[in-house]
């Protein structure tokens, strides 16, 4: 057995634990990074990047089926799945290679193999210990599936629907949220019959209403069907088919069933509690500065409550780094992170929707706006409709930002700053917005609750 030290010992490489190790070498600390697989993690090799590269591929079938439109003579001649499984991992395979030598040059020792938390505190890998000053924990998640409902042949997590070499001609996604929205979209695109089940009463359920029923309504008009608010009872499957079974006793039959019920976190087995780490319902127990009960271990991403997205993990790691270094940064709470369903269309968010604002604020405490984006120019020449909702406490500042539309994930950020900064609509209606651009869209939102509307009445 042999014993390392270092300042900082990183368990898991996704998304938390690779910005944390980055930031904390950038910040002067020797660096050890743990990592089963491959350095990335879910986000870069099995979720965000390869599913948004199918999601660009889907664009573009539809764009070329659509291209007379806009007076383009194309024709879809059909879906190449080897070429678009290429071209995916083409673009992990650079972003990969790109992060490798970010991490080397950052002088941070990635350690290969399956880690197991100890007393310290410290990270064992087969016979040698990694000690570090401080350990952060950052394990990630894993595709979640039902009591009773076994994945295997034609019933597909995410991370096997990405590694299909064909396309579906039909598929059922259990699970109406962010993954089985974005699959759905892409299927629905490369011309597989779709349907969603969804238990809860609308689709994207986390989002304000007004977002959820605007994607209901583009999926209708897209021919993407869906069953809400009823609950899954079983499924069973042949050589050939999957049939799902609902509580009512209605039945959908596909070629592949993809579960989409959300991800757990990757706790079990790893030492924690043994090592004194508080577990609840299988995620880390933090302060809110993300300290667990024991001393110098710390835990970011997917493993502590909350949402689990790739950019929520990278503050996190950074966050840990710093409060490490002394630097005491600043907590960013959840509802100050931006979240983004990136289907056709897209779905975004940040702050609360206006339900949660009225419960906070009352009814008559807080005024929302909806700017319809058929007023926006460069919808109408994307050919996309949507709406831009803004929640305002009355005469107090944004506490909400929702966007519907395709490319309205570019715009969220805008809605972040208002949100984060706690922005008066008076404050940002005087800044002007790029004509003609999407962002023209918030501006015109800004403007109306500011009292002095533009292009609305």
């Amino acid at each position: 057995m042999t014993d390392h030290s270092f300042d900082l010992v990183v368990l898991g490489g996704g998304s938390g634990g690779y910005a944390a190790a980055l930031r904390a070498a950038e910040l002067g600390k020797s660096v050890a990074l743990v990592e089963k697989d491959k350095v990335g993690g879910t986000c870069l090799h099995r979720g965000c990047i390869p599913t948004k590269a199918l999601l660009h591929a889907a664009e573009v079938a539809d764009l070329t089926r659509d291209a007379a439109a806009v007076g383009i003579r194309a024709t879809l001649d059909g879906i190449d799945p080897a070429g678009v499984r290429a071209y995916r991992e083409g673009i992990v395979a650079k972003k990969y290679k790109g992060l490798e030598g970010l991490v080397k040059a950052r002088g941070i020792t990635v350690v290969t193999g399956e880690g197991r938390l100890e007393a310290g505190p410290a990270v064992r890998v087969g016979d040698d210990l990694y000690r570090g000053t401080d350990v952060i924990l950052a394990t990630g998640s894993y595709s979640r599936t039902l009591p009773g409902l076994e994945i295997g042949g034609r019933i597909l997590t995410s991370e096997h629907a990405l590694e299909l070499d064909e396309i579906p001609r039909s598929a059922v996604i259990l699970g109406g949220g962010v993954i089985g929205v974005e699959f759905a979209s892409v299927w629905r695109s490369f011309g597989a019959d779709v349907t969603i089940i969804e238990a809860l009463d609308h689709l994207v359920p986390n989002e304000d209403v007004t977002l959820s029923k605007g994607l209901e309504r583009a999926f209708r008009r897209r021919g993407i069907q869906y069953s809400l608010g009823v609950r899954f009872q079983s499924a069973t499957q042949t050589a050939d088919a999957v049939t799902v079974t609902l509580e009512d006793g209605k039945t959908f039959t596909a070629d592949y069933l993809l579960v989409a019920v959300g991800r757990g976190p990757a706790t079990a087995g790893l030492g924690y509690e043994e090592a004194g780490v508080v577990i609840d319902r299988g995620f880390v127990v933090t302060d809110e500065r993300l300290r667990t009960g024991v001393p110098h271990v710390w835990a970011v991403g997917d493993i502590v409550p909350g949402l689990q997205l790739a950019h929520r993990g990278f503050q996190q790691g950074i966050f840990v780094a710093e409060e490490i270094a002394g630097l005491g940064p600043v907590v960013i709470p959840d509802n100050q992170i931006p979240k983004v369903t990136y289907s056709h269309p897209e779905v975004a968010s940040v702050g609360v929707t206006e339900a949660q604002a009225a419960e906070a604020h009352g009814a008559d405490g807080i005024v929302a706006y909806e700017y319809n984006l058929a007023g926006n120019g460069k919808s109408e020449i994307l050919g996309t409709s949507g709406i831009v909702k803004v929640v305002r406490v009355k005469d107090g500042p944004v506490i909400g930002v929702h966007l519907i539309g395709d490319r309205v994930g570019e715009l969220i950020t805008e809605g972040q700053l208002a949100v984060g900064w706690e922005a008066h609509p008076e404050d940002i209606a005087p800044f002007v917005h790029a004509h003609p651009t999407q962002s023209e869209a918030l501006g015109e939102a800004f403007l109306a609750l500011a009292g002095k509307p533009l292009h609305a009445l």
